[in-house]
C-alpha cells in the first residue's frame, strides 16, 4: 500500500473515533480535494478495507480497522520514540513520525522499540 493510501486510511480510523466519517472530513483534514478522497476511497475499497456509497459515510472494514490499528500504533510508537527517547520537540516528533511510519522496516522498528524498552528501564532504576 502507498504512504498516500496509508494516511487515507489512517485519516478514516481517527475520525471514525469522532462519529461519522464524511468525504468533506476527510478533504478538510489531508488539505486535499474531495476528488482525491474519493479516488483513495475507491482503491481502498477494492482492498477491501473500507466501504462507502457516494454521498453517505465511510466506515472500516474489519480488515481496515486491523491495518488502521497497526498504521496508528506504528505512528504512535514513533511520536513517542522521538520525544521521549531522542528528546525532539512534540510538534516535530508527531511531523517525523508521520513520515517514518511509512518508510520504516519491521527489523527497523522492533531495534527501535527494544532501545525504548532499555530507555526506559535505565530511567525507572535512575
Amino acid at each position: 500500500m502507498t504512504q498516500s493510501l496509508e494516511d487515507y486510511l489512517e485519516m478514516v480510523s481517527f475520525l471514525s473515533d469522532e462519529g461519522e466519517v464524511r468525504v468533506t472530513d476527510i478533504a478538510t483534514r489531508l488539505g486535499v480535494s474531495k476528488p482525491s478522497v474519493l479516488t483513495a476511497l475507491k482503491s481502498l475499497e477494492e482492498q477491501g478495507l473500507l466501504e462507502h456509497e457516494r454521498y453517505r459515510t465511510v466506515s472500516l472494514t474489519a480488515k481496515g480497522t486491523l491495518q488502521a490499528s497497526d498504521i496508528r500504533d506504528r505512528h504512535n510508537f514513533l511520536t513517542a520514540f522521538l520525544q521521549d527517547v531522542l528528546g525532539v520537540g512534540a510538534e516535530t516528533a508527531e511531523e517525523d513520525a508521520c513520515k517514518m511510519e511509512h518508510i520504516l522496516s519491521e527489523e527497523t522498528l522492533k531495534k527501535m522499540k527494544i532501545l525504548a524498552r532499555a530507555k526506559k528501564k535505565t530511567d525507572t532504576h535512575a
